[in-house]
């Protein structure tokens, strides 16, 4: 099954439905859509989307239902699943607009509902909008997060000025109904926001329901060491059965590619806790926090690092691999950024790679040589992938055991290579990686 997720990040309705067919032809098996829930339609910003508005509604600056429902059928059609990005931690900071951080959608909107009333119901997903969603009794007390590894606060607190949902019945209720809603749109599954602000017994009660056990979900709970994955992270992996950013992962590559670092941590990292379990686990080299907040830039590599763990991350055994490709969101204020993740999903060497993934999906994963500097690991009997960090050419001679006899072909360099014997040497750049799979006879 083709698995690897697009991750979409703020493209159009429109523009997923226009690509949907070339999405599927470089081999992506789901893409992730931006959040959908109303949101301020005029605001191209990308972090207006994690400010929800009213869950009853399908409407920002990325489209509104129709456009979004095309886009999902235009998947479904080409082969593709569809998830959606899902907020339910907060809602909007809509205090330095009207005043009132606490009615949701306020008075001001549902006067709006009524008075254009044909284009609001066109865009509603659910419910009725004659009346308010959310009041104040649906909110924790105001007061920001202070301590980040503080448990309570963390989930009782708000989000930096972003009003924080109390676990209420109500709040529940329209959650777990929005889910329900969006299924009948066609969404194949849901990324969770923010979910290590969410109590154990929230995520249980919304995204462990009946209606939801058909579908991937899967959640972010943004860490960046062994102390914050212990508080936030392994908790979750225990109390609750959904999916998660492996952020050990993310971890365990930035210590690998460091100057020091070894890449014989990358033979089997969860079998030390510095991966998440492979059934659970969506893996990456870049989320759309990463480069777009200050607090969380220290987190990316180098650029060639980060193609080097691309290689290792999509063509590994295990985890779902998630592909990030945005429109220079973060070039604005980061100058280095630009092109660096614009139309990443088409790049040559990212659709080898997915194409590399599809080709020995299911096949185990063996190490056929380790080095502090580069690495060389099978897939099945057809695939071979070496890695390498180091500045000087790496030439290993690696057992040609398992591995079926015939052409290979590089995926990445497009070189040929004779498997025949019972050894071979590889020859792999400075720098570089190879992705090499049995062609034929």
């Amino acid at each position: 099954m083709r698995d690897v997720i697009l991750h979409a990040f703020n493209w159009t309705y429109t523009e997923v439905a226009g690509h949907a067919a070339e999405i599927a032809g470089f081999g992506y098996g789901a893409v992730l859509f931006s959040p959908p829930l109303y949101s301020d339609p005029n605001g191209p910003d990308w972090w207006q989307r994690y400010q929800p508005k009213d869950y009853r509604l399908i409407r920002s600056f990325l489209g509104g239902k129709k456009e979004l429902k095309e886009a999902v059928d235009a998947l479904h059609d080409a082969g593709v699943r569809a998830y959606a990005d899902i907020v339910f931690n907060h809602m909007a900071n809509e205090k330095g607009r009207r005043g009132d951080p606490y009615h949701f959608p306020g008075d001001d909107e549902l006067g709006r509902y009524q008075e254009e009333r044909r284009t609001f119901e066109a865009d509603r997903l659910y419910g009725d909008l004659s009346t308010g969603l959310f009041s104040p009794w649906d909110f924790n007390p105001q007061g920001d997060i202070s301590n980040w590894n503080d448990v309570h606060e963390s989930e009782e607190h708000w989000l930096s000025g972003l009003p924080d949902l109390e676990l209420n019945d109500w709040v529940v209720g329209q959650q777990q109904a929005c889910l329900i809603a969006l299924n009948s749109l066609g969404f194949d599954g849901y990324r969770v926001d923010a979910v290590k602000h969410l109590p154990f017994e929230h995520i249980a009660r919304v995204f462990q329901i009946p209606e939801l056990a058909s579908k991937f979900v899967f959640g972010e709970a943004l860490t960046a060491n062994d102390r914050e994955e212990n508080i936030f992270l392994w908790p979750l992996m225990s109390e609750t059965s959904i999916a998660y950013y492996d952020f050990p992962m993310h971890e365990t590559l930035r210590r690998v590619f460091a100057p020091s670092g070894s890449m014989r941590e990358l033979v089997d990292p969860a079998a030390f806790g510095q991966a998440l379990p492979w059934a659970r686990s969506v893996t990456f080299t870049i989320t759309h926090d990463i480069p777009n907040n200050d607090g969380f830039r220290w987190q990316m590599l180098d650029p060639q690092d980060e193609f080097l763990a691309n290689v290792y991350v999509i063509c590994r055994d295990g985890g779902v691999p998630l592909v990030y490709s945005d429109h220079n969101e973060s070039s604005g204020k980061y100058g280095p950024d630009r092109d660096r993740w614009k139309d990443a999903w088409r790049r040559p060497d990212i659709t080898a790679m997915v194409g590399f993934h599809n080709a020995v999906h299911g096949m185990p994963m063996r190490s056929l040589f380790e080095d502090d500097g580069f690495i060389v690991f099978g897939r099945g009997d057809r695939g071979i992938v070496a890695i390498n960090k180091t500045a000087q050419r790496q030439t290993p001679r690696i057992g040609a055991g398992g591995l079926r006899r015939g052409r290979y072909a590089c995926l990445i360099h497009a070189d040929e290579m004779l498997v025949g014997g019972e050894a071979l040497e590889l020859a792999i750049p400075p720098r570089q990686a190879q992705i090499w799979l049995f062609q034929g006879k």
